[in-house]
């Protein structure tokens, strides 16, 4: 089983993958990960985000075993990501992997941004989560202060509509729901309710297959 789950920045879409995934049995991957690795790799190297050869060479080398969570989570590594996730070089040279990955056996949860709609557009759950801008702000403000990194709430504000936009209107792979996918708003549910929500979402496709 491929469970797809896609939405902006801090909706709260990494944290339902990695439970889906245990709850399931299955394996996990946040394909945000390969693409801000990707942007600090060509940031450690002062390389121009938008040099189309440079890019796609770094994403050829990238090596997920050494990808460091915190430290790619940080506000200025995921602008940069937005940046080069745009071209649609570095995402056909990431997307072999990502289905590589997802096809193994037994399956995988992969969220992401465009897993429903280009990546496996032909997944068997396909969640789009999302939640206001406000309260993923506050969300991800938390989040980087318990890692030490505190930020002024009204700047990761600004940073999070910033890739909304750019995310939203690039020319590959626009974020957008599938149009098979599940809406799932997170604004006024905490992890535990908004994961319960994911869990029958998955339930309700799976016992209309069987039925079918």
């Amino acid at each position: 089983m491929i469970i797809a789950i896609d939405g902006p920045a801090a909706s709260g879409k990494g944290t339902l993958g990695k439970q889906l995934a245990a709850h399931y049995g299955l394996r996990h991957l946040d394909t945000g990960l390969i693409y801000r690795a990707l942007a600090k790799s060509m940031l450690d190297r002062s390389q121009r985000l938008d040099n189309v050869e440079q890019a796609v060479s770094a994403a050829a080398a990238l090596d997920p075993t050494t990808f460091d969570p915190a430290d790619l989570k940080r506000p200025p590594i995921g602008e940069a990501a937005s940046i080069v996730s745009a071209i649609p070089q570095v995402r056909a040279a990431l997307l072999a992997f990502q289905r590589e990955f997802g096809r193994k056996p037994p399956g995988a949860v992969l969220d992401g941004r465009d897993i429903g709609t280009v990546v496996f557009p032909d997944a068997e759950v396909k969640i789009f989560v999302t939640a206001s801008p406000e309260v993923r702000a506050g969300r991800r403000a938390a989040e980087l202060e318990g890692d030490g990194q505190g930020l002024d709430i009204a700047e990761v504000l600004e940073d999070i509509r910033r890739r909304d936009a750019r995310d939203s209107s690039r020319a590959a792979a626009p974020m957008k729901p599938a149009h098979d996918a599940y809406l799932l708003d997170t604004t006024h549910l905490d992890i535990d309710a908004a994961f319960r929500a994911a869990v029958d979402i998955v339930e309700a496709v799976r016992a209309g297959r069987k039925r079918g």
